[in-house]
């Protein structure tokens, strides 16, 4: 590899002064339930918000497997600063895969890196549920400005936010299922909170209610349907990121109850010490959930923004299910194997965090949802099976 490949390398990959601030911060994060702002701060510092800004507009052109690698070591350290990023993530994959050519998305993405603007979502709303393929909100155009009022029920750290990208209908006649996504920042922005966020895991991610009122220039408007966006990149997107937060979590529990079963044998031990086997089958599963992973970022083509097919589309849903499954089940396992000091909130063999913030993997999206879902595409067409 030349010289000039190796540093830039070097540049993207997540700094361990990084890491450290985030493993320090997250027990007051997690017991102040408030966004892990000195964490953000230091990713500011190196620039690593805006990691997928392509070179064209002025970012170092970093690709989802980055993003991911990123998002897995930071959720080792803190899994709700993990979860920020990898929802940031999202947003701007969103904007470089569908509307970079656009003038003023191509403006704000250079924004986006030069001021580490950290951007959220609006997609669910009071109303429909989770369900972030329907809105009865409509963005409402009067020349070439737009105003638009949408009432969120999970907006993660909105208020710490620089910018939302919004779902809504395209017009006040549109249906329900035709929709847009609008760039608004903070100029034309209000925030109205609620509800208060006090979880049982993932507590510094701040998954609000707002009523959201934004205004701006209609050229916010992203030019592709929010059914394509979501289809070919937000969905699949946030599986693979997930995945990343979810196995970098586990990791660490896996890292923990291994370092517990070490402390405990003397020198000259030869015997397996009780746990022993339990992580064992804990690795296995964690490397499973790892191949997954890896497999769905082999197959992602990061520079064209096309959906998949039903089958693919079950392949992406399917990694979800598992590895939120996988995951939490390694994490329960790795508090077995360190027992009490597993259970303890603090401590060097405390997996406590770790269990709580993995519950909320198979909630996000219902994985009962998910596979039903999964079943009517597999309906129309075979599942993508075999080694080929």
């Amino acid at each position: 590899m030349p010289k000039t490949q190796v540093v830039e390398q070097r540049r993207l990959e997540m700094p361990q002064g990084v890491l450290d601030i985030a493993r320090q911060a997250s027990a007051a994060v997690d017991e102040e339930g408030r966004f892990p702002a000195e964490t953000f701060a230091a990713l500011r510092e190196h620039g690593l918000l805006g990691l997928l800004v392509p070179a064209a507009h002025d970012g170092p052109g970093g690709d989802l497997r980055q993003a991911a690698q990123h998002c897995q070591a930071l959720s080792a350290a803190c899994g709700s600063s993990g979860m920020i990023l990898a929802m940031h993530h999202i947003q701007v994959a969103c904007l470089v895969r569908h509307s970079a050519a656009n003038g003023w998305h191509a403006d704000f993405l250079r924004r986006v890196n030069a001021e580490q603007l950290l951007l959220a979502s609006v997609t669910s709303e009071e109303g429909i549920g989770g369900g972030m393929r329907t809105s009865n909100c409509a963005i409402a155009r009067d020349g070439d400005r737009f105003t638009l009022t949408k009432s969120g029920t999970a907006v993660s750290y909105g208020a710490s936010a620089d910018a939302l990208l919004v779902t809504s209908r395209a017009h006040e006649g549109a249906t329900q299922n035709d929709q847009v996504m609008t760039v608004i920042d903070k100029p034309g922005l209000t925030l109205e909170r609620r509800s208060a966020w006090d979880a049982m895991g993932m507590r510094g991610t701040g998954t609000e209610a707002f009523l959201v009122t934004g205004r701006g220039d209609t050229a916010q408007v992203l030019p592709a349907p929010f059914a394509e966006i979501a289809a070919a990149t937000m969905t699949p997107v946030s599986h693979i990121l997930w995945a990343a937060i979810w196995t970098g979590i586990a990791g660490d529990a896996v890292a923990r109850a291994r370092a517990f079963l070490r402390a405990k044998r003397k020198p000259g031990d030869t015997d397996l010490p009780h746990g022993a086997l339990v992580l064992a089958e804990a690795v296995e599963q964690l490397q499973m959930a790892e191949a997954r992973l890896r497999a769905a970022l082999d197959r992602f083509d990061w520079q064209t923004p096309v959906a998949p097919s039903f089958a693919g589309a079950a392949y992406d849903n399917g990694l979800k299910t598992a590895v939120a499954e996988a995951c939490l089940h390694v994490a329960r396992e790795c508090m077995t194997v360190c027992g009490f000091a597993g259970f303890a909130r603090t401590g060097d063999f405390s997996v406590s965090r770790h269990v709580r913030d993995l519950t909320s993997a198979p909630l996000m999206i219902g994985n009962s949802r998910m596979r039903e879902a999964s079943a009517r595409l597999l309906m129309a067409q075979r599942p993508e099976l075999g080694l080929n």
